[in-house]
C-alpha cells in the first residue's frame, strides 16, 4: 500500500469536518506513513507505552480499550478507517489505555515530529485535527450516558445507529447495512453485558423487525423505529458539516 492509499481514509475523515486547502492536502500526502496490518484482538497501541507516532485506521475497525485490576475489560469506543485512534498521544506522556484491532485492521504510522511540525505549518490543519478529537469526546460521552441510562436493547441500538452513521458519511456503508467484525464478547465489554445477554438482546432485535443480524453483516430494517428506540439523535456525530465550512476568525481584544 502506498502512501496515497494510506491517507485517503485521512483525507475523507477531513473533508466530513471542513474545507481541505490543495496546499493541505498535499502537506499530508507528503507524510511518511508507516503501514501495518493487525489480525483480530492484536495491540496496535499498548498501554503504558511512549508513542513517538500516532495511527490512523486505514481499513477495517479498532477498539479503545480499559483492563481491571481483576482481568475484566471495557471497550470505550470503536474506531474506523479514517479514525486517528491515538492522536491525543502527541500530548500523553503515557498511554492508559490499549487500543487493539477488532478484526483484521490496517493501520498507517506518522512520527509525532512531523504531525507536530505540519500543525505548525498550516493552522487550519490543526483546527480539523481539534474537530476529529472534539467529535472523539463527544462519542465518548455518548457512550458514557448510553452506557448509565439505556436498557440493553436501547443501548445496543444506539450503538448499531451510531456506527451506521459513521460508516456511511464515511463511504462504508449504505442501504442501511454494514459489517462489524465485533464478537459478541467484544459487545458484550462495549455494552457492559455478558456475551448470552448480548446474544439474548440481538435476537430480542431482531425478532422485533428491527434489524437482521447474520455473522458479522448487519442489516437495519426499520431506520426510524430503530432510532426512536434508542432515543438515537446522532447530533453529536457532527456528520452535517459541509466542505465550506471553516473556522472562525478568532477575535482581537483591543
Amino acid at each position: 500500500m502506498d502512501s496515497n492509499d494510506a491517507v485517503q481514509p485521512l483525507l475523507t475523515a477531513l473533508h466530513i469536518e471542513g474545507t481541505l486547502p490543495t496546499e493541505d492536502e498535499a502537506r499530508l500526502r507528503a507524510l511518511s506513513f508507516r503501514t501495518r496490518t493487525f489480525g483480530e484482538g492484536e495491540t496496535i497501541v499498548a498501554e503504558g507505552s511512549q508513542p513517538t507516532e500516532s495511527c490512523v485506521v486505514v481499513d477495517g475497525f479498532a477498539a479503545r480499550v480499559h483492563f481491571m485490576e481483576d482481568g475484566a475489560r471495557q471497550v470505550s469506543a470503536i474506531h474506523i478507517a479514517g479514525d486517528f485512534v491515538d492522536l491525543h498521544s502527541l500530548h500523553l506522556e503515557e498511554m492508559d489505555h490499549e487500543v487493539s484491532a477488532l478484526g483484521p485492521c490496517k493501520v498507517a504510522s506518522v512520527p509525532h515530529e512531523e504531525l507536530q511540525h505540519l500543525v505548525d505549518e498550516s493552522p487550519h490543519l490543526m483546527w480539523l485535527f481539534w474537530r476529529l478529537t472534539v467529535k472523539d469526546a463527544a462519542i465518548g460521552r455518548a457512550w458514557i450516558s448510553a452506557l448509565g441510562r439505556l436498557a440493553a436493547d436501547q443501548h445496543l441500538a444506539h450503538l448499531v445507529c451510531e456506527l451506521y452513521e459513521r460508516l456511511n458519511a464515511a463511504g462504508l456503508a449504505d442501504d442501511h447495512r454494514f459489517s462489524l467484525p465485533a464478537t459478541q464478547i467484544d459487545l458484550a465489554d462495549m455494552l457492559g453485558l455478558s456475551s448470552v445477554h448480548v446474544n439474548r438482546t440481538i435476537k430480542l432485535l431482531c425478532e422485533r423487525g428491527l434489524l437482521d443480524w447474520q455473522q458479522r453483516e448487519i442489516q437495519i430494517l426499520r431506520p426510524t423505529a430503530l432510532k426512536e428506540l434508542a432515543q438515537f439523535s446522532g447530533e453529536y456525530l457532527r456528520l452535517s458539516m459541509s466542505e465550506q465550512r471553516s473556522p472562525r476568525r478568532a477575535r482581537v481584544a483591543r
